[in-house]
């Protein structure tokens, strides 16, 4: 069954979906003409600063919505004054990775100079989630697959989201433009199921995103098309699926894998493929790590020379049974004077108390590799979330509400309802799921097998949200 058929059966699902995701969607707009705000299904609208910025700010007002001015470095002090002229909510900053520490130190300036406002830094590392799928071609006679994971390629803004959760602010706040090579998309818009698929994205991933409305359907939703709002109506009740209920959910999603770093480039990669293989993991930044940081981790990668301090936290830590892996990391550690490594070609391993530093002599070279490695490295009886047979979908798991309960957000990228099979660390009496296209909870059918609790899901299209109490 394919997800844009499928869609268009969406129901009621708000009763639940106050605490199923913990992301905000804010509409950019770059057309003259605004429609009301329960037609777009938000209240808040992003307009880029230009000459139209002042009108279309006094139409969005009079439309219902918080309106936004986005401007880059450059704009600051103009798109400021008109915004505060207007009575804008705040801003959105936006620009190059170059470009980051001035915008995030502009976004101070106004916050302090205008306490009402919400003041935005965008991250630059956003793109358009999709599948790319397999292409295979044929070298020396013989057919290969390009993918070096044989899988298929997913284009998805987890490992982005995690970094910016560490380095940025607690939600972090993304956008991404839409690929039209393709024709139809350039002409008319992306389908329903592409929207559907970037709100389903932020929401599981619990991340804001300014979501870019193609202009031939900006055009379309504010005269009124018939076709454009038949569409849109699919891509509204996502969005008010998805809507944040602000402080009640989680934003750190269950992890036992640690990525200590100081900087995106290096890490991004090995990051990426660590999400497409469902390692739950989270990103600290290494300077700021203290001992008890890693007190429930159960493996620490290091990309990021360690001071005094991180060294102590990674004797710790290993000492207590904690696998720590240096990526490339040279100097004079206590491990080494311990005793004698093990050299393992590639790598060292040093014997610590319980656990072991694991020394990588190069930086990761094969990502995909190493994302089994990591994999391999953790305790089975650990892990937060895993998935089976499911190579489109991505997992994440967050503490629920209420006490013993946890909320388990699933994305499927592909283009057809796929079946996931699901296991999650403890013991649950129920659990319950709800999916945006059948508009109603199903209960599922569970059975616990050492200490986790194992699911199937029969039918992921899009999103959906599993509760377990």
């Amino acid at each position: 069954m394919k997800i844009g058929t499928a869609i268009a059966v969406l129901g009621c699902w708000l009763a639940f979906s106050a605490q199923a995701g913990a992301a905000k969607v804010y509409v950019r707009w770059t057309q003259a003409a605004i429609p009301a705000a329960k037609v777009l299904g938000v209240n808040e609208i992003v307009i880029p600063w230009n000459e139209q910025t002042n009108a279309l700010l006094a139409e969005a007002k009079k439309r219902g919505y918080q309106a936004y001015v986005e401007a880059g470095v450059a704009q600051i002090a103009d798109a400021a004054n008109a915004a505060a002229k207007a009575g804008a909510a705040g801003m959105v900053l936006r620009g190059p990775g170059a470009e980051q520490e001035a915008l995030i130190a502009k976004a101070k300036e106004l916050r302090a100079a205008h306490p009402n406002w919400k003041v935005l830094v965008v991250s630059p590392n956003g793109k358009q989630p999709d599948m790319r799928g397999w292409l295979v071609f044929k070298k020396d006679g013989i057919l290969q697959v390009s993918s070096p994971t044989s899988q298929p390629w997913l284009d998805a803004n987890l490992a982005a989201i995690r970094y910016e959760r560490a380095f940025g602010t607690t939600v972090p706040v993304y956008t991404f433009s839409w690929d039209e090579s393709d024709a139809l998309v350039k002409e008319h818009g992306p389908k329903p199921v592409d929207y559907a698929l970037a709100i389903a994205e932020a929401g599981a991933y619990h991340a804001d995103l300014i979501l870019e409305v193609h202009a031939t359907q900006q055009k379309g939703l504010a005269s009124g098309d018939r076709g454009t709002l038949t569409d849109w109506e699919q891509v509204r009740r996502y969005l008010e699926i998805y809507k944040r209920n602000d402080g009640a959910a989680a934003t750190q999603a269950e992890a036992r894998v640690g990525v200590l770093t100081e900087e995106y480039e290096s890490t991004y990669e090995a990051l990426n493929l660590m999400a497409r293989h469902n390692i739950p993991f989270r990103v600290m930044k290494a300077s700021e790590v203290k001992p008890s940081d890693l007190a429930k981790l159960d493996v620490a990668i290091v990309f990021a020379m360690p001071g005094k301090t991180l060294v102590t936290a990674i004797q710790e830590f290993a000492a207590n049974g904690g696998t720590a892996v240096l990526v490339k990391q040279q100097g004079s550690f206590p491990w080494e004077t311990a005793g004698a490594g093990v050299n393992n070609g590639p790598s060292t391993t040093y014997p610590v108390g319980k656990g072991a530093v694991i020394a990588l002599k190069e930086a990761v070279i094969d990502p995909e590799t190493f994302a089994q490695d990591v994999r391999r490295l953790m305790p089975k009886a650990n892990v937060p979330v895993s998935l089976w047979n499911s190579l489109t979908t991505l997992v994440a798991a967050y503490p629920g509400a209420k006490k013993g309960e946890t909320l388990v957000e699933l994305v499927n990228y592909d283009g057809d309802s796929t079946q996931v099979q699901v296991q999650v660390k403890g013991t649950y009496r129920s659990a319950i799921i709800e999916t945006p296209e059948k508009g109603r909870s199903e209960k599922l059918k569970t059975s616990q097998v050492d200490g986790f609790t194992q699911f199937v899901v029969p039918d992921l299209l899009v999103g959906g949200t599993v509760r377990l109490e």
